[in-house]
């Protein structure tokens, strides 16, 4: 399985970005998608994740900013008034009998 992870980039304070992850390979059942976010020298953070039965979950700092959705083979993360602290490299995973991730993509919010 591979992950392909676009939509990064740089944008203003109170922007918006829409990350997608498109999986390819045997993607059959695909169970959770989900997102984590990294800056360099701090821990890594849980953003969101949605579940094959679409219920979602979100990290207390994107929660009502960020939209987490999901198609067949990918996930998708709407990303609204976004933050300078929110700038850090994004990366997309799918747990399908074992976890994968996507290459990272990264978000800049300059303020």
């Amino acid at each position: 399985v591979q992950l392909q992870a676009s939509g990064g980039g740089l944008v203003q304070a109170g922007g918006s970005l829409r990350l997608s992850c498109a999986a390819s390979g045997s993607t059959f059942s695909i169970n959770t998608m989900g997102w984590y976010r990294q800056a360099p020298g701090k821990q890594r953070e849980l953003v969101a994740f949605i579940t094959s039965g679409g219920t979602t979950n979100y990290a207390d700092s994107v929660q009502g900013r960020f939209t987490i959705s999901r198609g067949k083979d990918t996930v998708y993360l709407q990303m609204n008034s976004l933050k300078p602290e929110d700038t850090t490299v994004y990366y997309c995973y799918i747990d399908h009998r074992s976890r994968y991730w996507g290459q990272g993509t990264q978000v800049t919010v300059s303020s």
